[in-house]
């Protein structure tokens, strides 16, 4: 499959089973994101009221496709929303997906949506050295590596870092006067 048509959109009340199946037949992606925090399964039913729920309001929580077809999502949530700290996250969900650079082209659709209609001055991303994808990813896309809190996380026995990335609207805008973000930078 061609990942020419990557797009980030609000989900149809129609996908409730296909996203549920989505998210749960394949939880390989929690291995990676953020899995020292404690992940159960979610039941159908806990799953239409949470993030099904987020993703339909696409307010903080979007899918990504390709052609069309999800295969994972974006989103935000406030580190301190007074103080207009915002953070996002991306999951791709199909480990078939992953590798193909999808979240390059995925991640800057949703940090320029954020900017265009919140009233942010910067865009930050926290992932741990054990996701260096994830780290080559922010990297790539332009957003600077602000911290790095050593041996915070640990997992299945090792201790990781805690990376924190982050982009200014200026910086953001700049890499951007060209039009809409480019992914051959």
């Amino acid at each position: 499959m061609k990942l020419d048509e990557v797009k980030i959109r609000s989900a149809k009340s129609s996908e409730l089973d296909e996203l549920y199946h989505l998210v749960t037949s394949d939880e390989e992606w929690t291995k990676f994101n953020g899995p020292y925090f404690l992940y159960s399964t979610p039941t159908l039913n806990e799953f239409a009221k949470g993030t099904f729920s987020r993703l339909c309001d696409g307010t903080d929580m979007q899918l990504i496709t390709v052609n069309d077809i999800p295969v994972g999502s974006v989103s935000y949530y406030w580190e301190c929303e007074a103080t207009r700290w915002l953070e996002v996250g991306i999951i791709i969900y199909s480990s078939n997906f992953w590798g193909k650079g999808l979240a390059a082209k995925a991640l800057p659709l949703w940090i320029s949506h954020l900017f265009s209609t919140l009233e942010i001055e910067r865009v930050g991303l926290t992932t741990w050295s054990g996701n260096p994808r994830m780290m080559a990813c922010a990297e790539k896309l332009g957003l600077q590596q602000e911290a790095r809190l050593r041996k915070v996380r640990y997992y299945q026995g090792h201790y990781y870092d805690s990376v924190k990335y982050g982009v200014l609207r200026s910086e953001w805008e700049e890499r951007n006067k060209k039009g809409p973000y480019l992914t051959n930078w």
